[in-house]
């Protein structure tokens, strides 16, 4: 399997914020082939497929069905089946590696004969706002046949690691270059007018998000400057909190966000502490480390457990609020010491490494895994009995 092609299902669209399956799939297409499927779309005609080349190994196919409603379910997958199979024999890929982050995915993965099966669980997609209801049913079909489990971070590993006999570890990691350029490039332009100190947070706004949180800092610190970054899904905009000194600039393309952090004083991470957060494990810590900023965060475990002594951490509204007060009138000395904390874990961990792991696991499947030993990618703060398995 060391070479075999990847067929990717998504929830995820590739046009959407740059999480996970984008900086890993995108990795991977420098050493296989990958077709990346985002979740059908519905329309009147017969099933189409679209294909975008976005790379020279990596092009995402958007298919579009004919049903009321778009996704991937058993019921909506004939046709679909049928186009994929046509495409894959097309791109001469008598064998591949069917890749699923959603669990949705399963029946129609199983259906076109992978070679093996990888599920890599970013998220527990069944505790989000307007889930399918047969996704918990999908997830056990789907531990059911897989060959090996990722997640994405601590939580999650301590979740499903007795749902399946071969669950890895692998946190998300940072493009440290990428995110440094925040120290030695002009900030952008949209905030340029905006007063200091400003406060900001890029990702997708949604339900795990404590709106509270913005409303409480924006009316009890009028002079702060409150600048999120990123669309907003699953929200009615009109209960979004409103004020003089709340900014929303919308999604911005990935190349763009150092130039948002350029101008930033403190970077937000306002998580509500809900079963939408519980198991999540945000990239963005990382990112923010990575352009050498203060990050102030709700306690969510994979925040709190790694990272309690560089981030700032502050409970619901009011802690949240005094959280911010220290990051922003810390001492000179204090901030030191968090940035050489916040460095050493920079210098263990990079989306290259994390890839070339997966990689290595994919190319032992269907052989013993002997000898496999914690990654130095993120510090574990667990029991020595709780150490999950990554790859070595």
């Amino acid at each position: 399997m060391n070479r075999a092609p990847i067929l990717t299902f998504s929830h995820l669209r590739w046009n959407s914020v740059f999480q996970r399956p984008h900086h890993i799939m995108s990795r991977l297409a420098s050493r296989r082939d990958v077709l990346f499927v985002e979740e059908p779309v519905p329309h009147r005609g017969e099933t189409e497929i679209d294909v975008l080349r976005v790379a020279p190994r990596l092009n995402v196919l958007q298919p579009r069905i004919p049903c009321e409603a778009g996704g991937f379910g058993s019921g909506k997958q004939n046709g679909l089946e049928s186009a994929l199979r046509k495409l894959l024999r097309s791109q001469g890929w008598g064998e591949f590696v069917a890749w699923l982050y959603t669990p949705m995915a399963v029946t129609l993965a199983r259906a076109l004969g992978p070679r093996s099966i990888v599920y890599d669980c970013m998220d527990e997609l069944s505790a989000f706002r307007f889930a399918p209801s047969e996704l918990r049913q999908r997830e056990h079909d789907l531990f059911q046949c897989a060959d090996v489990v990722f997640t994405g971070g601590p939580s999650l590993y301590r979740a499903k690691r007795d749902a399946h006999h071969s669950v890895y570890c692998f946190p998300s990691s940072v493009d440290m270059a990428h995110f440094a350029t925040a120290n030695g490039i002009p900030e952008a332009r949209e905030q340029e007018e905006i007063p200091r100190p400003r406060l900001g947070f890029f990702g997708v706004v949604d339900e795990r998000m404590d709106l509270e949180i913005l409303r409480h800092l924006a009316a009890e610190r009028p002079e702060w400057q409150i600048v999120i970054v990123g669309p907003i899904v699953k929200i009615d905009e009109a209960h979004l909190p409103r004020a003089a000194n709340l900014h929303y600039m919308g999604q911005r393309a990935y190349q763009d966000l150092p130039g948002f952090l350029a101008g930033w004083d403190v970077c937000l991470m306002p998580f509500a502490m809900n079963a939408a957060t519980r198991f999540i494990s945000p990239t963005k810590v990382l990112e923010y480390m990575a352009a050498d900023r203060p990050i102030v965060s709700t306690p969510i475990t994979d925040v709190a457990e790694p990272y309690g002594d560089i981030v700032y951490l502050g409970k619901g509204a009011g802690g949240f609020l005094e959280a911010c007060d220290r990051a922003l009138h810390d001492s000179e000395a204090n901030r030191s010491i968090r940035r050489a904390l916040a460095s050493q874990v920079l210098r263990q961990t990079s989306w290259e490494e994390t890839v070339d792991r997966m990689n290595g696991v994919l190319g032992r499947l269907g052989q013993p895994v002997e000898g496999a030993a914690p990654s130095t990618n993120k510090p574990w703060t667990g029991d020595d009995a709780s150490v999950p398995r990554f790859a070595s």
